[in-house]
């Protein structure tokens, strides 16, 4: 049963359960309020728990599935995911909904960097590779996007709950297509564990995402923001220090030196960070300002599901061909043609014909950059190491998601309130102009009541100024997001390289350490580091 197509629907489908669990609860947010009774904290936590254990722990397992075996690993982290996703369904309070949310991120973390490692070590050709890769970009971009169409159909006729019990069936068919089509996978050299560098990696990448996620609420230039960003770059130097002194360091730092690299985690990390800001925009948008409900919002945007599934895969191929730089500097270059296209035309009336061609160019945008770059960041680092390597593209989509959403969301709230107090009618009762500025959601809500009680056109009048300052705070939200993809382009172009190099002194160093330690059983190594340790005994 192993043929390489069945491996590739095992990975691709693992790697879908965890991308839909990123935006999958966001839609079910709503009825936990009126079911749990959960605040607005817990609300956030609800989601933010998973990221953040999510982000802190993917350099941590990335490093651990090579030394000690990708496949057991995945299947173990589907296990935890798929167990955790269950007692979820079932949990009562807010707390211990949080709580089962922080294990499945323990889950994803050790599944999601085994996915894109075993690929690598599968699919070695460079071609099959930039195909399976591409895949792997598009299963990614459209679980993220199809998340609210799946969420919007369970709550639509089940409960809460049952978003997360449907996934744990899902992963429990994941784990079986894993254990018999997977073959074992692992660094035949690895030595022995980081224990300094597994501690120093998920402490900074916990408080780095801690603080991101923290910053809009408290101010990004309160003390505790900056000492957070303070003490996360103590520690990254800290990490960055032992690393390059460690005898055998769970991250070779040189990498960074290659920007082959480099500079695709930077062009991945600005990617995610638009289309998380992208997500947190046109959902409002959809279900506030057009009315459209949860399923209805998950429908609408299949454009950009579809779109992103055809340029990753095809980006991926022409990257091959034309090179890396011009597909990914073209994908960045859609991204932000498509923000300030948005920024030139959005409105409460804008027909959906507009707004769906402007998600596929978004969508193209996507995948023509984020798998292009992820196949340059997998190709650059020996096959041995995969683990880490991936574990490094799955920091970078975090990291840039997590900033997309804290930015662009702070942006916009900033500017729809100063809009909105500008622009309210003096003759709203402060209650209700409170209430009003906490959302437009909630604008409405206070318009409505204000209009039952006999004063329509009062009603009417907040109706009107809060949609204008949500528009106005979408259109400075695109700007911004704009920007950042249109720096994301001009730096690929001055540093991301078209084509692949020729090994690098770590690359050749380590190919050659793995050769020495397989001179009994395994004669030859590749150019880019040692062959697959393919059906090996974990």
């Amino acid at each position: 049963m192993r043929s390489k197509p069945v491996i590739l629907v095992a990975l691709l489908l693992a790697a879908f359960l965890v991308n839909l669990d990123t935006t999958l609860v966001n839609v079910a947010l709503p009825a936990m309020v009126r079911q749990l009774h959960a605040t607005t904290t817990q609300l956030q936590w609800v989601v933010d728990a998973y990221n953040l254990v999510f982000a802190a722990l993917l350099l941590t397992f990335g490093s651990l599935s090579d030394r000690f075996g990708r496949k057991g690993m995945l299947l173990a982290g589907l296990a935890v995911f798929g167990t955790a996703s269950l007692a979820g369904g079932f949990t009562t309070t807010p707390a211990q909904l949080i709580a089962a949310r922080a294990v499945m991120g323990l889950g994803a973390a050790m599944t999601f960097p085994a996915t894109l490692a075993l690929i690598s070590n599968v699919f070695t050709e460079r071609r099959e590779r930039a195909r399976a890769i591409g895949l792997w970009g598009a299963i990614a971009g459209v679980a993220i996007a199809t998340g609210p169409i799946v969420g919007g159909w369970l709550l639509e006729h089940y409960s809460w709950a049952a978003i997360f019990i449907a996934m744990a069936p899902v992963a429990a068919v994941a784990a079986i297509l894993v254990a018999l089509a997977v073959p074992a996978s692992k660094d035949p050299g690895a030595a022995a564990v980081d224990i300094p560098g597994l501690v120093l990696s998920p402490a900074t990448m916990a408080l780095l995402v801690f603080t991101i996620i923290e910053a809009p609420t408290y101010g990004w230039a309160a003390r505790r923001s900056v000492a957070g960003f303070a003490a996360s770059a103590v520690l990254l130097a800290a990490f960055i220090a032992w690393e390059r002194r460690a005898a055998h360091p769970m991250l070779e730092v040189g990498l960074f030196r290659n920007m082959r690299f480099s500079a695709a985690s930077g062009a991945v990390t600005v990617s995610f960070f638009t289309l998380f800001g992208f997500i947190f925009l046109i959902t409002q948008y959809f279900q506030f300002v057009r009315g459209y409900g949860p399923l209805s919002t998950g429908v609408r945007l299949l454009p950009v599901a579809l779109s992103v599934g055809a340029g990753s895969v095809a980006g991926t191929q022409l990257a091959v061909r034309a090179g890396t730089k011009l597909v990914v500097t073209t994908g960045l270059v859609a991204m932000a043609a498509f923000y300030g296209w948005v920024a030139a035309t959005i409105s409460a009336t804008l027909a959906y014909g507009i707004i769906a061609a402007q998600m596929v160019v978004y969508g193209l945008g996507l995948g023509l950059t984020s798998a292009p770059a992820t196949e340059s960041i997998m190709g650059a680092i020996p096959r041995a190491k995969a683990g880490v390597g991936s574990a490094i593209n799955d920091s970078t989509r975090l990291i840039g998601g997590t900033l997309g959403v804290a930015v662009i969301g702070s942006v916009y709230a900033s500017v729809y309130a100063s809009q909105l107090a500008a622009t309210m009618p003096a003759a709203v009762p402060a209650p209700a102009a409170a209430i009003a500025h906490q959302s437009v959601g909630a604008a409405y809500v206070a318009a409505g009541k204000i209009a039952a009680l006999g004063h329509p056109a009062l009603g009417l009048a907040l109706h009107h100024a809060s949609t204008n300052a949500f528009l106005r705070g979408l259109t400075i939200g695109a700007v911004v997001a704009g920007s950042v993809a249109a720096l994301g382009a001009v730096l690929a172009v001055l540093f991301l390289p078209a084509q692949p190099a020729p090994p690098t002194a770590y690359q050749a160093e380590t190919a050659g350490q793995t050769h020495d330690s397989q001179t009994r059983t395994r004669p030859s190594t590749t150019a880019t580091g040692p062959r697959p340790e393919i059906g090996r005994p974990e």
